[in-house]
C-alpha cells in the first residue's frame, strides 16, 4: 500500500534534526519562512477590506522572498500559497 501525496506524515523529531543538519541554516530559514506565509496567505478568504488586502499582500511577499531561496537550493522545496498543510 502506497501514502498518498495529500496525507502528511509525522516525522520524529530526531530524524527532522538530521535532515536540517545537511541543509544550509538560510535554507532552513527560509522554509520555515515560506510555511508561516502561506498559512498567513490562507487565512484572507473572502471579501477583504483595505488592511486585509494589505496584509495578504505583504504575507505573498514573504512566501516569494522565501521561494526565491528555496528554488535556488532545491526547486522542488518551493511552497505554493494554496496548498492546504
Amino acid at each position: 500500500m502506497t501514502a498518498s501525496n495529500l496525507v502528511p506524515v509525522p516525522i520524529p523529531d530526531r530524524v527532522a534534526v538530521m535532515i536540517g543538519s545537511c541543509m544550509p541554516a538560510h535554507v532552513l530559514h527560509a522554509e520555515i519562512e515560506a510555511e508561516c506565509a502561506a498559512r498567513e496567505v490562507h487565512r484572507f478568504r473572502g471579501p477583504l477590506c483595505t488592511e486585509d488586502r494589505a496584509d495578504r499582500e505583504h504575507a505573498l511577499s514573504a512566501l516569494a522572498r522565501a521561494n526565491k531561496v528555496l528554488a535556488a537550493y532545491n526547486p522542488g522545496l518551493t511552497v505554493r500559497p494554496d496548498r492546504a498543510r
